[in-house]
């Protein structure tokens, strides 16, 4: 989600930003958003502050010549209406923030500024290649229909731990152990990193 604070700090480089992806944000309804948001904090924090000096009048009313009873009634009545007020403006707040959130999780991340502008991926630049990509006499298959055939089970997954996960089993397993012991050797051999095996408990606290 976009920072709030570089926002704030420079709209017109976000929206350019943007921009280059082919998005528009929508930069008056954030600040129509986040002016609601903060007007209702500032609203909250003064409605606190009346309150605060509200529980102290007691003495004064009684010094002024009321009666202790009346005095607490008077400032009874003024707490309840500030509680009223600051309920109000606390839920206000939350909307606005809501709302506010709302809008910066549907808005992508800015692109590196290197990024070139264009509508898709034809507009980008290569920066550099290497080797040459293999030429099949077949057309390639998708690897989830590929896994599905070899071992991969996506629905047992999901009723195991969620989505996002795969089951895998068989020569496919095997792979992916494979590939995951190469990425080992290849940055403890090759780039002085060194391998650990951490104990894992098995067991839960009492």
């Amino acid at each position: 989600m976009l920072d709030l604070k570089a926002i704030r700090h420079d709209a017109s480089a976000v929206v350019a930003s943007l921009a280059k992806r082919g998005l528009t944000f929508d930069l008056a309804r954030f600040e129509s958003l986040d002016a609601r948001r903060k007007a209702a904090d500032v609203r909250s924090q003064s409605l606190l502050a009346e309150r605060k000096s509200t529980s102290k009048k007691i003495g004064m009313l009684v010094a002024e010549g009321k009666s202790v009873e009346a005095a607490k009634s008077e400032v009874n009545d003024i707490l309840s209406r500030l509680a009223d007020e600051l309920a109000s403006a606390t839920a206000e707040a939350d909307a606005a923030q809501a709302d506010l959130d709302a809008l910066l999780q549907e808005t992508p991340n800015l692109p590196d500024d290197c990024v070139p502008e264009g509508a898709s991926e034809a507009e980008n630049k290569e920066i550099a290649r290497w080797g040459t990509p293999q030429e099949f006499a077949f057309l390639p298959g998708d690897h989830v229909d590929l896994g599905e055939y070899n071992f991969q089970d996506l629905e047992a997954a999901g009723r195991i731990a969620g989505s996002r996960f795969s089951l895998l089993s068989g020569d496919l397993a095997r792979l992916h152990r494979a590939l995951a012991q190469f990425m080992l050797d290849c940055h403890t051999q090759n780039h002085g990193y060194t391998s650990f095996m951490f104990p894992i408990s098995l067991t839960k606290p009492l």
